[in-house]
């Protein structure tokens, strides 16, 4: 088999071709990253059997842990949406933050939203709302519309149970802590809001959208939409009652509580089972119980995770071939010779994962192929336990928002759905994706110093 420096170039060759393969050829990730595992794994001389071994455990074995996770908070953020219950989260949230303060409600409105929702189908969810609260308060446009983006943008990439994140915890081995991973995410999403929020008020504020003057949307007019908005208390319990159920086994956890009951709470606790339980509780939502919503509905969200699920698994197969290569043994190397070290080991999946982003567009491809890559390496630098691994995920998540462009679907769901230019929304929401992006880092960087 392939070793030293020869093993590296291969690596960065298959990293390359995923790139060029996503970027300019506008190949589906499922099938770079599968072509990718392949290649490597014959190009560094592992057995043709081996290959087909490696990629099929590397597939499934991601899958057995993290599939019905992905397609349990799909279909949660899908009856959300078409319930109204997004709309009666959005319309708490203003009504808590006050009419006085627009933006900084829409990127709260945001932030809680796309935990569950994607955040291109929050952002078209809650498009509506932020045109006519936007008239209501005599707000520019554009300011919102930032303000929403960019509140949507922080948790999609940093907080479980938004698909990236979970995936990019289950291919670094860190699935058994999401209860951490969704505090620690959190905890450095709140400054990274905060950036976005400020980019809104100090910039965005300045742009102005052609015939926003004209717009006269009403609030009463988006909830005609959905008839009767759902209940506060049941709109939130799909996304409440299973975080609630992870975070209290991690403490479980945490203290070494042993007992029935103990064992009861982790089994609750279990990312498996809490989202299913979300998935349950969420079915109050429904309208009607009927073929419609129950087969309809239900069958949408399924379909939706089908795309996250496959290039999940196929970074599985891609990072486990790069673990059946001696490449952990030159990454031990380096550690060894202290050139990692420290909070600036965050940097190399940062630097992956904001390289991928910038050139495929695709933030959960750059979650779910920057952990599949560097998983060998946190292995091999001894990174084990619950804060360092979250703190892992954080820094991947956070260059995978640096940055959203033209190729990237979110940048033009903004764009059209608020009237911008392009040139105007690569000042507003590309510029703003790069600062919450670094701020996510240094953030990051600064919890390694303080708990690591």
């Amino acid at each position: 088999m392939v070793h030293g420096p020869l093993l590296f170039l291969i690596i960065i060759l298959g990293v390359g071709f995923i790139v060029l393969a996503t970027a300019k050829w506008k190949l589906h990730p499922f099938l770079a990253l599968l072509i990718a595992a392949f290649g490597v794994g014959i190009a560094t001389g592992m057995p043709l059997g081996n290959v087909v071994k490696v990629v099929n455990e590397g597939f499934g074995g991601l899958m057995s842990s993290i599939g019905i996770v992905i397609v349990a908070g799909t279909v949660i953020g899908t009856i959300l949406e078409k319930s109204g219950a997004a709309l009666r989260m959005a319309e708490v949230v203003l009504r808590l933050v006050g009419e006085k303060r627009p933006q900084l409600a829409m990127s709260l409105i945001g932030a809680i939203v796309s935990i569950p929702v994607f955040c291109d189908s929050g952002y078209v969810i809650l498009s509506s709302l932020k045109k006519a609260l936007a008239k209501r308060t005599k707000v520019a446009l554009a300011s919102m519309a930032v303000a929403l983006a960019t509140g949507l943008y922080a948790t999609h990439t940093l907080v479980p149970p938004t698909p990236g994140p979970i995936a990019a915890a289950g291919n670094i081995g860190a699935s058994n802590y999401l209860g951490t991973i969704i505090i620690i995410g959190l905890i450095v999403c709140i400054p990274v809001i905060l950036v976005g929020y400020i980019w809104a008020m100090k910039v965005a504020s300045k742009i102005r959208i052609e015939g926003e003057e004209d717009h006269n949307f009403q609030y009463e007019e988006v909830v005609k939409q959905f008839g009767t908005l759902p209940s506060t208390g049941k709109s939130f319990a799909p996304i409440v009652i299973p975080i609630l159920f992870i975070g209290l086994a991690s403490i479980i956890s945490a203290v070494g509580w042993k007992g029935a009951l103990a064992n009861f709470f982790l089994f609750l606790g279990t990312p498996i089972v809490a989202l299913l339980i979300g998935v349950f509780v969420s079915f109050t939502l429904l309208p009607k119980w009927n073929e419609e919503t129950l087969t309809g509905w239900v069958g949408e969200g399924i379909k939706d995770s089908a795309a996250i699920i496959l290039i999940t698994g196929a970074g599985g197969a891609f990072g486990s071939v790069i673990k059946a290569t001696p490449v952990a043994d030159l990454i031990k190397g380096l550690a060894d010779g202290g050139l990692l070290g420290g909070a600036l080991v965050l940097l190399i999946p940062f630097i992956v994962a904001a390289a991928l982003k910038t050139a495929q567009g695709s933030s959960t491809a750059a979650l779910v192929i920057t952990s599949a890559l560097i998983a060998p390496m946190i292995k091999q630098l001894g990174i084990e336990g619950a804060i360092p691994l979250a703190l892992v995920v954080m820094a991947i998540g956070a260059g995978a928002m640096t940055i959203s462009h033209v190729n990237d679907s979110y940048f033009w769901v903004v764009t059209q759905f608020s009237g911008m230019k392009v040139t105007d929304a690569y000042k507003a929401q590309t510029m703003a994706t790069l600062l919450q992006g670094l701020t996510a880092i240094i953030v990051t960087m600064i919890l390694w110093v303080i708990l690591v």
